[in-house]
């Protein structure tokens, strides 16, 4: 059984604790692999080795930094299709999903390769007679990110490049769930040039997690997955002094108006629900139709598009499937008890994808698209987060009561509207309570150089990620004030308040 390590100093590492977690291939349900698990003290000494290498990589110019990084994306551009199929063999999507999953993640190692422009500060000449001021944007240390199963290459690459660009070094604790391509990377970060120790990757559970949020040589932390541990992972960081940001979890809308081409919607919301069998942050799960004849409209269209979904592995398959499995049986079977769930409140289940069977994957993780009619907002398929191919249609008779619907809830990562209406688009996007708002695009995820996050319970922390947010949340600003007077302008001691004269 092949081990997957833990990659510290610029070498893999095997860990002493005996423990570790299978890793399996979603499509066939067999294991492939086991991932070691790390004890508290092998996590204490990868943040060790990056405590020692931050003076050196800190004292690099922001320029030869930035050349590491244009060395890296053009490794990762060689490696992309390797890198997909690692992606896909482990967590299940389809290869054209994982090789988009690396273009994305290769945007944000764009944006940082730009980091001399990004770290110029800002000066200020004779803010007072013959006095100055400028700022310096300057490393903090060591930081750490604790990253999710569903992205294991772009996540992560929202964090580490503009991290390691700014000066700080990094210490990465991936999902267990698929850990081969976060060590992939750092393969290729060394191949680029990046010293020993600069970057790190410990694979561990819990152990090594509450390891990274106290041990105080950890300065930030950067953390994206669920609510609950969102919030754990915030409270525990800042308890302990660190600058912490944590994403979590959503159920994001989308309005449909009447004036909406239906067509086009019902396009946009399959690839926005049903693309990566739904384990997307930014998956549209509820549709809010507006009017009841929206509402008959959108089923008539979408259940012979969900019924024809072609479900299957994400690998070796022409045409290529629409959907491959979930991450995991235990998560396949989370999301068929939502389905349960939602049965038994009393939703209409017009598609029901729990008994989906791949045909030569039988013990595959499979479940097919699924989709529900007349939810209510006190359901419990509408209030959480089910991370799974199922779709929520909501009827609402208008667009204030849409907006409201949408504010209520708990969850404000990502909305959309469709419509022809620029003042209704206008509207919705001033007076919703969401952090990423689409105008007929299904899932607005920013681009690298703007920002990514959401609002309310989505995001823990005052900073979204990567962007402008990305380089403040991996820098501390200082401020200097300079004065350089002549022997003849020299005065008495002065005991009043500064100001600048």
């Amino acid at each position: 059984m092949q081990v997957i390590n833990n990659f510290i100093n610029g070498v893999q590492a095997s860990s002493e604790s005996g423990r570790v977690a299978p890793v399996f291939n979603p499509a066939t349900g067999k294991q492939t692999a086991e991932v070691v698990l790390s004890t508290a003290a092998e996590t204490r000494q990868a943040i060790s080795v990056a405590a020692d290498a931050f003076t050196k990589w800190a004292s690099i110019t922001p320029l030869n930094r930035a050349r590491v990084l244009f060395k890296f994306k053009e490794l990762v551009e060689k490696h992309r299709n390797e890198l997909a199929e690692i992606i896909s063999s482990e967590h299940g999507k389809v290869y054209s999903d994982a090789q988009g999953e690396v273009t994305r993640g290769l945007e944000v190692i764009e944006f940082a390769c730009g980091v001399p422009h990004l770290l110029k500060g800002e000066h200020s000449l004779n803010v007072g007679t013959n006095v100055d001021s400028h700022s310096m944007m300057q490393p903090l240390g060591v930081v750490a990110g604790i990253t999710p199963f569903n992205f294991p290459a772009m996540v992560p690459m929202w964090m580490f490049p503009i991290a390691l660009a700014c000066g700080n070094t990094f210490v990465l604790k991936p999902s267990e769930k698929d850990p081969t391509c976060p060590i992939r990377l750092a393969e290729l970060l060394k191949e680029a040039g990046l010293p020993d120790g600069v970057f790190n990757v410990v694979n561990g559970d819990k152990e090594s997690v509450d390891v990274l949020l106290t041990d105080s040589r950890i300065e930030a932390v950067s953390f994206v997955g669920s609510t609950p541990i969102a919030e754990y992972i915030y409270q525990t960081a800042c308890a302990h002094g660190k600058r912490a940001q944590a994403l979590g979890g959503a159920k994001n809308h989308m309005v449909i108006m009447p004036d909406a081409d239906v067509d086009q919607t019902v396009n946009a919301l399959m690839g926005a629900a049903y693309g990566s069998a739904g384990e997307r942050c930014m998956a549209i799960s509820v549709a809010v139709a507006v009017g009841d004849q929206v509402a008959e409209q959108l089923i008539d269209k979408l259940i012979p598009q969900v019924e024809q979904l072609k479900v299957g592995p994400g690998l070796g398959q022409t045409p290529e499937n629409h959907m491959g499995p979930l991450v995991t049986k235990e998560h396949r079977d989370k999301v068929v008890s939502y389905i349960d769930a939602g049965v038994a409140a009393g939703a209409k289940l017009v598609v029901d994808g729990r008994d989906f069977v791949c045909k030569g994957n039988e013990n595959g993780f499979y479940v097919g698209g699924t989709l529900f009619d007349h939810v209510k907002p006190d359901m419990k398929i509408y209030q959480e987060e089910i991370f799974g191919p199922v779709l929520c249609v909501v009827r609402v008779p208008d667009l204030k009561t849409a907006v409201e619907l949408v504010n209520a809830h708990e969850y404000g990562n990502g909305t959309a509207i469709f419509t022809r209406d620029g003042n209704a688009a206008r509207q919705y996007s001033q007076h919703i309570q969401v952090g990423m708002v689409g105008v007929n695009v299904p899932i607005p995820v920013p681009m690298a150089f703007h920002c990514f996050g959401g609002w309310k319970r989505s995001l823990f922390g005052p900073l979204h990620m990567h962007g402008p947010d990305g380089v403040r949340f991996y820098t501390r600003m200082k401020m200097v004030t300079s004065r350089w007077p002549d022997s003849a302008t020299v005065q008495g001691a002065e005991f009043s308040m500064p100001t600048m004269k």
